[in-house]
C-alpha cells in the first residue's frame, strides 16, 4: 500500500476530494476519479468511524477467538475461514500464524451469547480442531487512534 491518496483515506476518510487534492496537488476530479475507481474494484470495501466503546450504552461485549482448524483439500484454510467468517457474531477473520491458524473477533450482547456462539456454532463446524476465547478489556489503540490522550506517569510522585 504505497498510494499516497489510500493511505490519507485510512487515516481520514472524511476528507473532502477538494481537501485530498489540495494536500496531494492533486485535480478534484482525479481524486474523485480514483476513488471511485476503487470502490468499484473492491480495493475500498467501505468506510468506518473508529468509536470509543467505553462511551457508547449498550456496548455489549467482544471476544479474540483463536481457532485451529484442518485446511480443506484444494482449498486450504480460505473456505474454512469463509464459512466461519460468515456468522453475524464474526466481526473479523484473519489467517495467521503460530499455533493458531484463525484469529476471529466476535461480539454478542453479553458473556453467555459470545459462549453460546463458541459452542454451538464454532465448535460444531467439522474441521474445527480447537479454539481459545479472549475477552476484549479495554481499547488502548484503534487502527491507529489512541484512546487515552493523557500523559500516564511511570513513578508516583513522592511527597515529603
Amino acid at each position: 500500500m504505497n498510494d499516497p491518496l489510500l493511505t490519507l483515506l485510512q487515516q481520514k476518510a472524511r476528507y473532502t476530494d477538494l481537501e485530498l487534492a489540495d494536500i496531494l496537488s492533486l485535480s478534484e476530479a482525479e481524486v474523485s476519479a480514483r476513488i471511485a475507481a476503487w470502490e468499484a474494484d473492491g480495493t475500498i470495501l467501505g468506510y468506518r468511524a473508529v468509536v470509543d466503546s467505553q462511551k457508547v450504552a449498550n456496548k455489549g461485549v467482544a471476544a479474540f477467538i483463536e481457532v485451529k482448524v484442518t485446511p480443506e483439500r484444494g482449498g486450504g484454510f480460505d473456505g474454512m475461514a469463509m464459512r466461519i467468517a460468515r456468522f453475524d457474531q464474526v466481526v473479523s477473520c484473519y489467517l495467521t500464524s503460530g499455533g493458531y491458524d484463525l484469529m476471529l473477533v466476535v461480539r454478542g450482547k453479553d458473556l453467555l451469547e459470545v459462549a453460546r456462539f463458541v459452542s454451538e456454532k464454532l465448535s460444531t463446524i467439522s474441521g474445527v480442531i480447537s479454539s481459545a476465547t479472549h475477552f476484549h478489556l479495554k481499547t488502548y489503540k484503534d487502527n491507529g487512534f489512541l484512546f487515552q490522550q493523557e500523559e500516564l506517569h511511570e513513578r508516583l510522585p513522592v511527597t515529603p
